[in-house]
């Protein structure tokens, strides 16, 4: 076990757990949450992920001793949609190790539970999942990662150039764009550094930024991100019907950013019912749209029905991906959509963790807010998380999902 932190900076987050947590801060400030932990890949593995228990018990501890640099601060004011009052919280801001406990469930396996009020549990999630990334890997100890890693970063340099090539010629089509999304999937924060360094200074044309702040920092590249399916979810328990949850968020965000960080997230509830929300007022209010599950050919294709049917033109808008895309899947989507409506594209474990060996596929989700159950009815098998089958059951009757 090292002693020394593998997270330095409380900017090594994604921007939508800064820009959730804005919102959250300034409008339901009292709001308790409970995330809970889970491997859908345990078997997997090549060890019980319950062995990293106390590395990880660890680096909790070095990660609650943490707080904003001056510099971190001044560059998180410097964001035209981040709030003067809301630096100033973050100044005062640090982790409480007590909101966060680490176990061995019944069946041996690693558990993981975050409570408190979610002005400060939300902050844990990402931090928590690009630990337990590091250390198992750390731990599996492969001579050859590194190098094979550094061979298909070099093949995805030579992909992106091509398409650079290509892109030349569609001077009347919307851009191909690229960014990493791969902070809580990483093989470690150094890799992360190396690959977005690499993909920058090779491929600026295509690969135009980071969800990573600490990143986006650093390398002087945009950060890029709005919401994920917490900040949905939670109003799933908030002061609203639960029929209204979904234009309740949108509501909220439009009140906190009025502008910016337009791009509304649809797959916390499917995206039928999604769209069944997103009238007219929120599609002219938002930019587009982002697809986390289920086809995202068919999903594109409804999204742009939509507009269409709304009589908006959606080359006005746009589409971001970021369900386990590579690159090439990537541009196969951008060739079928782009003579349609704009699009982009976040990239996660496949830039961030391709090293030829198996990928965690780890997640840290939301499960109750204020004392109710709250879920995500995902577009794609697998991935709704909840322990409460009777909320679920009324969540689908509500929404009208089969």
């Amino acid at each position: 076990m090292t002693n020394q932190p593998i997270i330095t900076s409380l900017l090594d987050n994604d921007l939508y757990k800064f820009t959730m947590l804005q919102a959250m801060l300034h409008q339901f400030p009292q709001t308790h949450g409970v995330y809970r932990f889970r491997c859908r890949n345990n078997d997997d593995l090549a060890f019980n992920l319950a062995d990293i228990k106390d590395d990880l018990e660890h680096q909790l501890d070095l990660l609650c001793q943490l707080k904003f640099t001056q510099d971190e601060l001044d560059y998180l004011r410097s964001l035209r949609f981040i709030k003067p009052d809301f630096v100033d919280y973050m100044e005062l801001f640090q982790l409480k190790r007590r909101f966060i406990k680490v176990s061995i469930d019944t069946d041996g396996r690693l558990d993981i539970e975050i409570e408190g009020a979610m002005i400060q549990a939300m902050f844990f999630e990402i931090f928590v999942l690009s630990l337990v990334n590091q250390l198992y890997y750390e731990r599996l100890n492969s001579s050859n990662a590194l190098t094979e890693g550094q061979k298909r970063l070099d093949e995805k340099v030579q992909i992106l150039k091509h398409y650079e090539m290509l892109e030349l010629s569609e001077v009347d089509n919307p851009p191909f764009v690229v960014a990493d999304f791969g902070t809580r999937r990483r093989y470690s924060k150094d890799w992360h550094y190396h690959v977005v360094k690499t993909l920058t200074h090779a491929c600026p044309a295509i690969f135009r930024g980071t969800s990573n702040v600490y990143l986006a920092k650093e390398l002087g590249i945009t950060p890029i991100g709005t919401m994920a399916h917490e900040f949905l979810q939670a109003f799933q328990a908030l002061d609203v019907r639960l029929r209204e949850s979904q234009k309740a968020a949108l509501e909220c965000w439009v009140r906190e950013y009025r502008g910016d960080l337009g791009i509304a997230l649809t797959d916390v509830v499917g995206m039928d019912a999604f769209l069944r929300d997103f009238d007219l007022y929120f599609a002219k209010l938002f930019d587009g749209l982002r697809h986390d599950s289920g086809d995202p050919y068919a999903w594109g294709d409804k999204a742009i029905a939509h507009y269409e049917k709304l009589k908006i033109d959606p080359k006005t808008k746009s589409l971001t991906f970021s369900d386990g895309l590579t690159l090439e899947k990537a541009w196969d989507l951008h060739q079928y959509f782009k003579k349609r409506i704009k699009t982009a594209f976040g990239i996660g474990t496949n830039l961030t963790n391709d090293m030829g060996l198996t990928q965690l596929n780890i997640v840290l989700k939301l499960v109750e807010c204020n004392g109710q159950p709250v879920a995500k009815l995902s577009d794609s098998p697998g991935k709704t998380m909840i322990d409460d089958d009777t909320y679920l059951a009324y969540l689908r009757q509500v929404f009208d999902v089969k």
